[in-house]
């Protein structure tokens, strides 16, 4: 129970354990956050080294119709 003010004591009590319920749960809503923005930063990471596959291919297939074109004109 909260000390004695001219506040009635089932208000005070009432906001203390709001307050009690909010700091308990911020450690998990933290761990939460933490664990989405992993999640958001390895996807961004496998779908940029997708397309760095992909440029890469595409720069391959040019590369060898360059080369196969200069064998045939010899």
């Amino acid at each position: 129970m909260a000390f004695p003010t001219s506040v009635n004591n089932q208000i005070t009590d009432s906001v203390t354990q709001a307050s009690v319920n909010v700091l308990g749960d911020a450690p998990a809503v933290a761990i939460g956050s933490l664990y989405q923005t992993a999640a958001a930063a390895a996807g961004q990471a496998m779908q940029n080294a997708a397309a760095s596959q992909q440029n890469v291919n595409t720069l391959t297939e040019a590369v060898t119709t360059t080369c196969v074109n200069a064998l045939k004109s010899v």
